[in-house]
């Protein structure tokens, strides 16, 4: 069984596109667990019409904490009703692949079948209309901490995880608060010595709105964007959140995970030789050139 964790707020517009795409799954058995945060459109008598005729397990709505999205699904996350084999998290205006399920669950099997496993992967940007706009980053470095320290690596939309990784993900979801649930679990999982898998298939069809493109990895624009956000002090922000939470819960992570963050925090604070002297020896790095040449600036600026 999946659960797969659906996070809405006035999402009429899209949801039965993104509803009917997880019906037609190859995948058999899916729980839908619906947080809704305050809808009022008609996403709600949406949400009643889809599970009255859902036929391949449960289909349970919640009222959402309306605290914003983040918090929306770590009401989810933190929920001790949701027992699944499997998890997934889905937004609620995109589009899967058939085999998206079957895909993620199959290698999980076949690769880490005990231990903490996640997958993810790449996707392709469409417009509102469906029209394709390109494929996200084909990121080819291997996932780990100490990449997830400074970048999140894939979207929520394609992330897949067994039962041992979300009890370690309830657990410091219950203790601390995140910038966002995709970043929030690669630094779980990933800092708890499980596995992470990054696919370059594309399992998703990623819809970019007006109100989402600050969150497209999709050329130079949006990585120039990106950067400009870095340097307003916006990566602080959510490293600030990033390293609170994992010190809430540093039982957690593994010996090699504590010390990195013990490095990376003398990044943030040390003076501006020791910043880069702690940068190099933390191990901490992004996907791209550009984007280790990024934390290096944000180093010497005192910006992470």
């Amino acid at each position: 069984m999946v659960s797969v964790l659906l996070a809405t707020y006035n999402g009429a517009a899209f949801l039965s596109e993104q509803l009917a795409s997880i019906e037609s799954q190859t995948y058999p058995a899916i729980d839908i667990w619906v947080s809704d945060d305050g809808s009022t459109d008609a996403t709600l008598e949406l949400l009643d019409s889809w599970r009255q005729k859902w036929a391949k397990g449960r289909f349970t709505v919640l009222p959402g904490p309306q605290k914003g999205y983040a918090e929306n699904f770590r009401s989810l996350i933190v929920n001790p009703d949701i027992i699944s084999a499997y998890y997934a998290f889905s937004d609620q205006d995109d589009l899967w692949e058939p085999e998206k399920i079957a895909t993620s669950v199959g290698w999980i099997e076949h690769n880490s079948p005990a231990g903490p496993a996640l997958f993810c992967s790449r996707t392709l940007a469409v417009t509102d209309e469906g029209s394709v706009i390109g494929p996200s980053p084909l990121f080819t470095r291997t996932p780990s901490f100490k990449n997830a320290l400074a970048q999140s690596l894939a979207g929520g939309n394609t992330m897949l995880y067994n039962r041992a990784a979300h009890e370690i993900l309830a657990e410091a979801s219950r203790r601390s608060d995140f910038v966002s649930h995709d970043w929030w679990i690669y630094l779980i999982v990933s800092g708890a010595g499980g596995t992470v898998h990054y696919s370059p298939e594309m399992l998703v069809h990623y819809r970019q709105h007006v109100n989402n493109q600050i969150g497209s990895n999709l050329g130079m624009l949006a990585r120039i964007r990106r950067l400009r956000l870095l340097f307003k002090g916006r990566f602080v922000e959510w490293t600030d959140l990033n390293m609170k939470g994992l010190s809430r819960n540093r039982d957690l992570l593994t010996r090699e995970a504590r010390e990195a963050c013990d490095l990376f925090n003398g990044v943030r604070k040390a003076s501006l030789f020791r910043r880069l002297y702690y940068l190099f020896r933390s191990g901490v790095y992004r996907q791209t050139m550009f984007g280790q040449l990024g934390l290096y600036m944000a180093a010497l600026l005192r910006k992470i």
